[in-house]
Formats: C-alpha cells, sequence, structure tokens
C-alpha cells in the first residue's frame, strides 16, 4: 500500500525511482513471473496508474483526470504487494551505501536500484512571472488535470508551440474537444522528425482544413499580457497571434540529473546503460526515457515495454539483453492518421507514392535497401508489411 514519506520503510530490496510505465511496468512484470522481493517505488506525483499515451486523447473525450487513472496509488501498491511512496522527491543518490536519500532529510536502502525517472518537457525561453500562470506542459497525470481545470467548460484559445508528436497530437485534440487551436513552430511542415516534407505537408492541410491555425516558419518575437487579459505572441513577420493559455511541447529533455550528480555515465540522450539496462554500477539500472540503450533512447511505448519485460528477466536471474524489434510510431492524429518508422541514418532518398492525405514514404540506403518508412491517411494500413522487412534498431 502508498504510504507518506513520513512512514518509508528504511529498506528495501529493490526500489524504482519513477511510477511511470515504465517503472510500474517493470514491478508488475516481476510479480508476473513470480518474484517476491520486496519493492518501493518512489513517485514525485501522485503515483496514479494511467498510460500516458491516453493523455492526448482526453479533451476529444472530455474525460477528467480521475477517469483516466486506471488505479490509484492505493490500488497499486496492493496489486503489486509493494510500498508506493507519493509526492515525494528523490534529493540525492548515494551509489557508495546503497542509499537514495528523499526530501525532508529520509532515507531509503536498496540492495538493487532502478532509475525510471523519465523526461522532462524542455522550455527555450524564459517565461515571465505574470504569465506564468497561463503557461501549461502535459506530461503526466498531474500536468493534465491541471490543464484541464484551468481550460474549464467553455472553448478556450490555446496557441500550441511546437510541431513534434505531443504538439500536433494535442493540437488535434484539443480542436476535437471544440477549443479553438492555433500551432506555431520554426519548422516548415508538421513532424518534422517522423515525416518528410510532403508528408508533413499533407497532415498539415488536414489541420488547416479542420480549422487549426498553422503559423509554420514562424518564430516568436515576444509575449506580452493586453490590456483585455489576452495572451499576444508576436511572431517575427509581423503577425499576433491571441491566446488564453499556451501549451509548451518543445520536445522532451531526459531526467538525469540525479544519475549524473551520483557520479553515473550520462550523456546527452539520458543514463548511459548497457543492452541488459545497467548503468556504470553495478547495482544500478535505468530503462524508459531516461535510458539511453547502447547509444540508442527511443522514448516510445514499443521500446519501454521492451525494456520492462527484458530487466525483468535480468533482474530475476536470467540475464537477458534487450531487443527493441520494429517499433513504428502510431501517431494519434484523427484528422489524418500517421505511422511511422523513421530511419537511424540518413536516407539516401525517400521513395514517395501517393496523393493527397494517402501518401507512403520508403527512406532507402544507397543501395536501395528499406531503412524506414512513413505513412499516411489510407497507407497506415501498410503498418504491418512494412515493419517486417524495416531493420531492427536493437536486435
Amino acid at each position: 500500500m502508498p504510504v507518506s514519506h513520513k512512514h518509508i520503510t528504511s529498506q528495501a530490496e529493490l526500489v524504482i525511482i519513477g511510477t511511470g510505465m515504465a517503472g510500474i511496468g517493470l514491478a508488475r512484470a516481476l510479480r508476473r513471473q513470480g518474484d517476491q522481493r520486496s519493492i518501493t517505488l518512489v513517485s514525485a506525483d501522485s503515483g496514479d496508474d494511467y498510460s500516458k499515451p491516453l493523455l492526448s486523447t482526453g479533451f476529444a473525450k472530455d474525460l477528467s483526470a480521475d477517469t483516466l487513472a486506471q488505479r490509484n496509488a492505493a490500488v497499486l501498491g496492493e496489486e503489486l504487494n509493494a510500498h508506493v511512496v507519493i509526492h515525494t522527491h528523490v534529493s540525492a543518490l548515494d551509489v557508495d551505501n546503497r542509499t537514495v536519500l528523499l526530501d525532508g532529510g529520509k532515507t531509503l536502502g536498496y540492495e538493487t536500484l532502478v532509475l525510471a525517472t523519465g523526461a522532462e518537457p524542455r522550455v527555450p525561453f524564459r517565461i515571465a512571472s505574470s504569465l506564468a500562470s497561463r503557461f501549461f506542459t502535459i506530461n503526466d497525470l498531474d500536468d493534465y488535470r491541471r490543464f484541464r481545470t484551468a481550460l474549464g467548460q467553455g472553448p478556450s484559445r490555446v496557441a500550441v508551440i511546437g510541431a513534434g508528436l505531443v504538439g500536433c497530437e494535442f493540437a488535434n485534440d484539443l480542436h476535437a474537444g471544440k477549443h479553438h487551436v492555433s500551432l506555431i513552430a520554426p519548422e516548415g511542415s508538421l513532424l518534422p522528425r517522423l515525416l518528410p516534407a510532403p508528408l508533413g505537408n499533407a497532415l498539415g492541410d488536414a489541420f488547416n482544413e479542420a480549422g487549426i491555425n498553422l503559423h509554420l516558419g514562424r518564430s516568436i518575437d515576444s509575449i506580452v499580457l493586453s490590456n483585455s487579459e489576452s495572451i499576444e505572441l508576436r511572431l517575427d513577420n509581423g503577425d499576433t497571434v491571441s491566446a488564453d493559455f499556451i501549451l509548451m511541447a518543445t520536445g522532451l529533455v531526459p531526467r538525469s540529473a540525479l544519475a549524473e550528480a551520483a557520479g553515473l555515465s550520462v550523456a546527452p540522450s539520458g543514463i548511459v546503460v548497457d543492452r541488459q539496462l545497467r548503468t556504470s554500477h553495478p547495482n544500478i539500472y535505468a530503462l524508459g526515457d531516461v535510458a539511453c540503450v547502447d547509444g540508442v533512447n527511443a522514448m516510445y511505448v514499443q521500446p519501454l515495454q521492451a525494456s520492462a519485460k527484458a530487466l525483468a528477466a535480468t533482474l530475476s536471474g536470467t540475464p537477458t539483453p534487450v531487443s527493441f524489434g520494429a517499433w513504428p510510431v502510431v501517431v494519434k492524429t484523427p484528422l489524418l492518421p500517421v505511422v511511422a518508422y523513421p530511419p537511424i541514418t540518413t536516407p539516401e532518398r525517400w521513395r514517395i507514392e501517393g496523393e493527397g492525405g494517402d501518401i507512403s514514404a520508403l527512406a532507402e540506403n544507397k543501395d536501395g535497401r528499406l531503412i524506414g518508412f512513413a505513412l499516411t491517411g489510407g497507407c497506415v494500413r501498410r503498418k504491418v508489411e512494412l515493419s517486417r522487412v524495416a531493420p531492427v534498431l536493437l536486435g
């Protein structure tokens, strides 16, 4: 059962920092295979068990945060036979003494430690204190709860900053929830890391036709609060976008500061781990968005699930290197369905087939071999076919 930071057991055989899909998924995988060790999960938030991908579908369906939560921390703790410590921040790791230092001066010893701290939103510019209450990021259920509360019952004007996966999914979802959406980004087309420009433009056309206002290829010169309490975003071409709220969707950064401060090996793309998800310290592992596995950081559901399964086997005595397989990304943009399996290396060319919103783009190397793909509209049905012949990232 969950406990507050005032009643933490002083020792656990396994301590997992983080209660997102990675941390909970690992604990669940261990219990599923009969592992009986004592487990403590430490959460900086409410510790509710929920599916993070569903956050960008909640506004269209008018779902509350409580509805999205599959079980609260109390039920989760009972299900996993684990302590779930909520609303508690980890201040430091003492790796020599196998101790986690918690806020308030509490300590928690461990035999094995797993870092599942995820990633946090990147905010590329300073936000004035007078505007802070109107800026939001959505990276967990508590963020969703705060933003949904701020939007209230009536339609609001929301400026989404960012044209990547998070920005496009929330723009589509907020629009479906009857809000007035403007999307601003410096890139010239949507989903630039996943789609070649013709497919990104097709998604942009679908957004435009639905009434989402796109301001692509634009940077923001200033953000001010008008006399009418409207937020005015002044763009580099002189245009002004008016909004009630701003949703920042400008990328994610692995939360690796704890590991770095403790002397673990850390790269810009996350905590460095081997194929068994072991860090540079033999009793500490990392998985999920915070982990850079053999040089690869894959912030998607399928690699995360594969990592949880492999690490559970390893911790239970069967060393198992993680294999990601082929993991095409299904983008939740119902205005135009999108599936992408981005190539790791720059393709020699994109072979683009189709027209309108139904387009296939095949990334090929200099030998003509498929190294990735992107699909929109009716062509997304090719996902299974192409995944079978696409190269495996970590096999």
